[in-house]
């Protein structure tokens, strides 16, 4: 019994004091069966490419650029339709793809709202489709800040998007819970210091009580 009460005692100990909690893969479901499975019928939807559409999408230079805020999503995707001769607007690709990968895991989200600790949300994601999340998802309301590169001008797993929650917060690395799908983001995230969660389908279940919510 000693053993027991020391052991939860070290447990509780260990809990944080702010969850940042990534968006796409963890409360968003949306990685499974894949990234761009939501634009599986964009040529019969839109009319466009799919597999110009996924060269487009996938441009690792695009991608760099763009979740950094160092290109605007909304231009790029003008440009792109020009060159594809498509008379589709940008509002309206980018309003299917928020719309169509838009898929809010409720039991994931019970445990964000149900944990008493500080909640965030990091989460690389250019400023568009942030604002969609905190607006029409309603996540701006379920946490106390939205860290997206868009806005901040850096990406996980880059160390410069943690220091900036750290400065924020105020708080020490270790009182900080990163809970993310990527193990380069949990990688790097506890180089810092902090604690990590690698959400995957097998480790779910624990979640909960990695948060002490059992």
């Amino acid at each position: 019994m000693a053993c027991h009460i020391v052991n939860q005692k070290e447990n509780m100990s260990n809990l944080p004091l702010l969850v940042v909690w990534d968006f796409d893969g963890v409360l968003n479901a949306n990685h499974t069966p894949g990234p761009l499975a939501w634009a599986e019928r964009i040529t019969a939807d839109l009319g466009l490419d799919k597999a110009a559409f996924a060269r487009f999408f996938s441009d690792p230079v695009l991608v760099r650029e763009v979740l950094r805020g160092r290109w605007d999503l909304h231009d790029a995707v003008t440009d792109w339709l020009k060159q594809q001769g498509s008379e589709v607007a940008a509002e309206t690709v980018l309003n299917y793809w928020f719309e169509k990968d838009a898929r809010p895991d409720p039991e994931v989200i019970g445990w964000l709202e149900a944990h008493p600790a500080r909640k965030v949300i990091g989460t690389n994601n250019e400023t568009h489709r942030a604002r969609y999340i905190e607006d029409a998802l309603g996540f701006g309301d379920r946490v106390e800040k939205m860290f997206s590169s868009g806005r901040m001008g850096v990406a996980k797993p880059d160390q410069g998007f943690f220091a900036e929650i750290e400065r924020w917060s105020g708080l020490a690395p270790p009182q900080i819970l990163l809970v993310d799908d990527l193990p380069a983001n949990i990688a790097a995230a506890t180089k810092r210091g902090w604690q990590g969660f690698h959400f995957t389908p097998h480790t779910r279940a624990t979640l909960p009580e990695r948060l002490g919510l059992v």
